[in-house]
């Protein structure tokens, strides 16, 4: 059973840094695409970051610069460093696995990711 386990989630106020951690367990493939995923109040929830099992990295425009996604394999462990953080980065933020390395960045809404987290949640005050 796959489980995607996400923390580090918090109240910072624009201008300032959190760091993300997702989790994961029981996914056996070694081919994969994870990312980050946010969501927002009455909003669509939205691809942030996505990075492959060869490190290969991709991110949305507006966060281009300011988050950084990363992974430690021997932990299981997938990272979200976000910094200069801004009000309209606040959302929850959940993190997905696909069996398909492909899939990273091909699309920015959240089709087609295989397995969720629950969320942390992020709240940006100006």
């Amino acid at each position: 059973q796959v489980q995607l386990v996400e923390s580090g989630g918090g109240s910072v106020q624009a201008g300032g840094s959190l760091r993300l951690s997702c989790g994961a367990s029981g996914f056996t493939s070694s081919r994969y695409c994870m990312g980050w995923f946010r969501q927002a109040p009455g909003k669509e929830r939205e691809g942030v970051a996505y990075i492959d099992m060869n490190g290969r990295t991709s991110y949305r425009d507006s966060v281009k610069g300011r988050f950084t996604i990363s992974q430690e394999n021997a932990k299981n462990t997938l990272y979200l460093q976000m910094n200069s953080l801004k009000p309209e980065d606040s959302a929850m933020y959940y993190c997905a696995i696909r069996r398909d390395e492909n899939w990273c960045g091909q699309r920015w809404d959240s089709y087609g990711m295989d397995y969720w987290g629950k969320g942390t949640l992020v709240t940006i005050s100006s």
